[in-house]
């Protein structure tokens, strides 16, 4: 009988670590099938490139700087060329924003209310064309993942659009660590629906959340796209693939996006279906190949529509191409992928040239962040080349420089891709839901000269004399080595926001 008494403890420890190994091993297991697990329909798209008139292509632009006064100047295309995309549609419209939601965070008052001015259209579009199918997908950050209400995706279902919230669990993890121990415990943590006692993460109101927000959004995962398509009552398809959201505290961001149609539009109606029905939408939208327009063989251009790991994989290939007398000039908001990285300083090695606009990621919303990545990659990029990569920052004064654009000179060739995705691991490492375009061109056509003079603008500050878009590379030049080793761990195990 004491033998007996005396084994219990030993068998507790035993039944303890074998319950330990038990959870480490499938919880590796989750997070390692999470990370490589097929994407979903509609994702990885890579369309062979079609021929358009460049006649039917526009490169538009939000530029937000100070004039020589001081004051705020903001010049704005992106969203009325959306509302006019969406004020011609004929039988069907469908658009995919990630942002569109009137929270503020600690902002002043928004330039813009450009999340009711987007739902208003919408809405009045639907009322002028009853028989119109509109199907708007977004992403569950607009209702707090569950935890809060969403008034204008509510409005707009009354009127009888299609709202789809995207199913973010069907896609890839890139916070594998935490999204394992999510999947396997966190995410039947029931939905607070707006009566939680957590502060909401993404606005100062007083309104508050459950912990199955927080839970959600720790996995730091996102359809990230911004595009609308829609048909015309010539028969030609419309689209529009953007860096810019409907979203209210965004609304004096600086961003660019591309307007086309043709057969690529044609590309992005199917991948949009594809994310609508693995997000548990049952509709149907028919989308009949567009009406052959003549191309004029002086003034073409070849157009591709890319999402998620394509967008990486192109850009790299352009990147690689390169040589001698050739260069590569990157605008965005953040940089931080290695592949990319490693891409740019073999560039350099090459005679390459490479110019960069960064944002200073000091900006976020009414807070301040300390510059990762974007600072302790510059400063990598620019000692690694011996000073031939050069870099600029963007003078942002509480919003942000919000740009997604890469343009790539081969020879007489200029290659420009530019929508949603960042550089990042979580942008174009098969994450995030993306959608850019990729354009060719001869690199002295009309429109590549007005995609180069958007860079040059900024980069060289044309405009009235004292207006200052960039700022020197020393301005924002950041050697701290802690920063550099925190921004590889958190972009390497997915523990950050970009």
């Amino acid at each position: 009988m004491e033998d007996t008494d005396n084994n219990q403890p030993a068998r507790r420890r035993f039944r303890k670590r074998w319950l330990g190994w038990a959870l480490l091993v499938i919880w590796t297991a989750v997070a390692g099938w999470n990370t490589v697990k097929p994407m979903p329909p509609g994702t990885g798209m890579n369309t062979p490139p079609a021929t358009v008139d460049a006649g039917s292509v526009r490169f538009l632009t939000d530029l937000t700087y100070n004039d020589p006064q001081g004051q705020p100047v903001h010049e704005q295309q992106i969203f009325d060329e959306i509302f006019g995309v969406i004020d011609n549609a004929e039988t069907f419209i469908i658009a995919d924003f990630f942002l569109f939601n009137d929270f503020l965070g600690a902002s002043a008052p928004p330039y813009r209310n450009l999340s009711r001015q987007l739902a208003t259209r919408l809405i009045e579009r639907q009322a002028a064309k009853p028989g119109l199918q509109i199907l708007m997908i977004t992403d569950p950050i607009n209702d707090l993942y569950g935890g809060g209400p969403a008034p204008l995706l509510e409005e707009m279902r009354h009127a009888g659009i299609h709202v789809v919230v995207t199913d973010l669990e069907k896609l890839r993890d890139s916070n594998p660590s935490y999204s394992a121990l999510w999947r396997m415990f966190g995410q039947w943590w029931p939905a607070s629906k707006g009566k939680g006692s957590m502060p909401n993460p993404f606005d100062t109101e007083p309104a508050e959340v459950g912990m199955s927000t927080w839970l959600a959004l720790l996995n730091f995962k996102a359809n990230h796209r911004k595009l609308i398509v829609a048909d015309r009552s010539d028969g030609q398809l419309v689209g529009l693939v953007a860096s810019a959201n409907p979203h209210d505290g965004s609304s004096a961001h600086s961003n660019v996006a591309l307007r086309f149609t043709g057969e690529p539009a044609l590309k992005m109606v199917e991948s949009e279906l594809g994310i609508a029905r693995f997000s548990g939408w049952q509709g149907h939208i028919l989308a009949s190949s567009p009406d052959a327009v003549p191309v004029d063989p002086q003034n073409m251009v070849q157009l591709s529509f890319i999402t998620e790991g394509s967008i990486r994989e192109h850009l790299l290939n352009a990147i690689d191409a390169t040589r001698n007398g050739d260069s590569v000039r990157i605008a965005t908001f953040y940089l931080s992928d290695r592949k990319v990285i490693a891409a740019l300083l073999a560039a350099a090695r090459r005679n390459v040239t490479v110019q960069l606009i960064l944002d200073p990621n000091r900006d976020a919303f009414g807070r301040q962040k300390d510059g990762v990545p974007n600072r302790p990659v510059a400063n990598e990029l620019v000692t690694a080349s011996g000073e031939r990569i050069q870099v600029r920052w963007y003078r942002t004064h509480g919003e942000q420089f919000h740009t997604k654009l890469a343009l790539v000179t081969h020879g007489d060739r200029l290659i420009a891709s530019l929508g949603s995705a960042n550089l990042t691991r979580r942008n174009i490492g098969n994450y995030n839901l993306e959608a850019n375009v990729e354009v060719e061109m001869s690199s002295t056509s009309p429109l590549a000269a007005q995609m180069q003079g958007y860079f040059e603008r900024l980069w060289t500050n044309q405009g009235p004399a004292g207006t200052e878009y960039t700022a020197d590379f020393g301005v924002y030049r950041d050697t701290d080595n802690s920063r550099y080793w925190r921004y590889r761990l958190m972009e390497a195990t997915g523990l950050g926001t970009f």
